[in-house]
């Protein structure tokens, strides 16, 4: 890798350098920036008024996303690596819109997709004092996936239980008018959310609602405690932001020379 691609890699990809971290913090605001532009040209009475300008400030966007994906590929030894991984493609997604609109008609409902581009500020979390404890997280839930998994299904369970229960002895009146919406009721209720559009009326009913919102706050702390319990068995080494220019993987321990993935250097400027 010549030096100059080499350099551009060390700041694009990577945020152990003072370069680097000024071009993810320059990054991640011109990110907002464009999502805040979307969001702008959506409210009626704003496009109204500024639609041109905010036309031009998302070609603007455009532009600059186009040159930083261009670069991207460049500065990498496989580009198909960077552009077939998850970024690669939320970061083509996120320009492709405003150019599809030259060539096809009836592409306004892609402006939802330029939302996306709000995935590219998990990039920051590079930044050293985060990566660790955002793999660490990252790790414990992809560890503790079966037993949320088997929680979430109890929980349906007891939902189905209750919501049924509550449809015999609520009536009509009381907006329990079909299982399927007094299972709704109980999810509602369980979660503690309480919208109040449904309400039991009966002492009994009453009874049975005061059970399930006590039993909300008690499941509400289980998947917290599950991956609490992973994430004190997943504390492994600092690791910092270096990104291999082969295979494009991350999470390398401080001071490693090889990627522990492919095997090739990290910095290789030859």
């Amino acid at each position: 890798m010549k030096k100059w691609q080499h350099r551009l890699h060390t700041i694009i990809f990577e945020a152990d350098t003072p370069a680097g971290k000024l071009f993810d913090i320059l990054l991640m605001c011109v990110i907002l920036l464009s999502v805040l532009c979307v969001a702008l040209e959506s409210v009626a009475s704003i496009d109204l008024h500024y639609h041109n300008y905010l036309k031009i400030a998302e070609w603007v966007f455009t532009v600059l996303f186009s040159i930083e994906y261009l670069l991207r590929i460049f500065t990498v030894k496989k580009p198909l690596s960077y552009i077939f991984s998850f970024y690669g493609f939320v970061d083509l997604i996120s320009i492709l819109p405003n150019y599809l609109s030259l060539l096809l008609v009836g592409t306004n409902s892609l402006i939802s997709l330029k939302t996306l581009r709000l995935l590219r500020v998990f990039r920051i979390l590079k930044l050293t004092p985060y990566i660790g404890a955002s793999n660490n997280l990252l790790k414990a839930l992809v560890a503790s996936r079966i037993k949320i998994l088997v929680f979430i299904f109890s929980v349906v369970i007891l939902c189905v239980i209750f919501g049924s229960l509550m449809y015999f002895i609520e009536s009509d009146a009381s907006g329990f008018t079909s299982i399927p919406r007094s299972i709704y009721w109980c999810i509602v209720t369980l979660t503690t959310v309480g919208y109040g559009d449904i309400a039991p009326q009966t002492p009994f009913g009453q009874l049975i609602a005061s059970i399930i919102m006590i039993l909300g706050y008690g499941i509400i702390a289980v998947p917290t405690g599950i991956v609490t319990a992973e994430m004190t068995k997943n504390i492994t080494e600092d690791t910092n932001t270096q990104v291999c220019p082969y295979c494009m993987k991350t999470e390398h321990k401080e001071n490693s020379i090889y990627c522990h993935q492919c095997g090739n250097l990290l910095n290789d400027e030859n």
